[in-house]
């Protein structure tokens, strides 16, 4: 019996996750370049307005995508109201919060740009300036719940979109001095995005083969007449963030076959193994990670009311 689920869908919704944002500010770029009324010879005006159109409704196709992907992934799991309601969900609540607050302002936005025709167009451009709001949360949102967050490919993006749209904003604002005061912001959007990364999160470490985590996630039983398939989804946050599945099946003489992977956070490595014991709080196992390297892992956690728990500890050596 295969017992491993398919990342895909983690892979999916972190993908969707960047590419909605990437979009998001090059949407906003557009804005702000139209607002100003800067010459772009190569694009006359409605060739920009029709790109931003099309570009908005791409944000919320990926928007969409990274939602329903985050809903139906079996590592972390949201229920519809941690995914619709901020500082519900117990991952990272914040910055979760962030995301969700700048999904369901994207949708306001959408609609009143659908009304537009039926508005004053003052008041539908104080509501366009939300979108500055997405961008920020988003932004935001990306760089502290993200399980890349601390990938230096995602920290230059995030950076070079910082940049760009923060010089774009000054220059939108008109003071003297334009071109210093555009880099100066560009730089000063850059340095927050590192700091961003670097605060308020702890040092993590990478692919380690010994540390210690704090463990919450959910336990899952599919009982048959003399068989039980039992599923522990979890996410580990402490010295190396990690996300862990083992599927076990068992019969009343004990283990008849288990699955163990063990992803590391940011770097993806997959370690799979086996569970090798069990009890009721409980197991130990052991994996081989794709670059080569053992561990052994020891996961623990308290009795709570319900399938998930979130005071749990995991324990990994080589």
């Amino acid at each position: 019996m295969h017992l491993t689920s398919n990342p895909i869908d983690w892979y999916a919704a972190r993908a969707a996750g960047v590419v909605a944002y990437l979009l998001l500010t090059v949407v906003v770029s557009l804005g702000l370049t139209m607002s100003s009324r800067r010459r772009l010879p190569q694009w006359p005006r409605f060739a920009l307005e029709e790109v931003h159109r099309f570009g908005g409704i791409l944000v919320g196709t990926f928007v969409a995508i990274h939602v329903v992907t985050i809903a139906i992934d079996s590592y972390l799991r949201f229920s519809l109201t941690a995914m619709l309601v901020p500082f519900v969900s117990s991952y990272r609540p914040l910055w979760v919060a962030l995301g969700i607050v700048a999904a369901e302002l994207l949708l306001a936005l959408a609609i009143t740009n659908r009304l537009r025709d039926r508005m004053p167009y003052a008041r539908w451009r104080t509501f366009h300036y939300a979108n500055f709001a997405v961008w920020t949360a988003a932004t935001v949102h990306g760089m502290a719940s993200g399980t890349d967050r601390s990938s230096v490919w995602l920290m230059g993006v995030t950076a070079a979109c910082a940049a760009l749209v923060v010089s774009l904003t000054a220059l939108r604002v008109r003071l003297p001095r334009l071109p210093a005061l555009a880099a100066g912001s560009g730089a000063a959007a850059i340095v927050l995005v590192l700091a961003l990364v670097a605060f308020p999160f702890h040092p993590r470490l990478w692919n380690a083969t010994t540390f210690h985590d704090s463990l919450a996630g959910v336990i899952s039983r599919n009982a048959g007449p003399t068989r039980e398939i039992v599923s522990v989804t979890a996410t580990g946050d402490g010295e190396q963030r990690v996300l862990m599945r083992a599927d076990l099946l068992v019969e009343p003489q004990g283990l008849l076959d288990t699955s163990f992977q063990l992803e590391f956070l940011p770097s993806g490595l997959i370690c799979r193994g086996r569970v090798t014991h069990i009890d009721s709080l409980g197991f130990e196992g052991s994996c081989n990670a794709t670059d080569g390297t053992s561990r052994f892992i020891t996961a623990a956690w308290e009795q709570e009311s319900g399938p998930a728990f979130s005071q749990g500890t995991l324990d990994v050596h080589a």
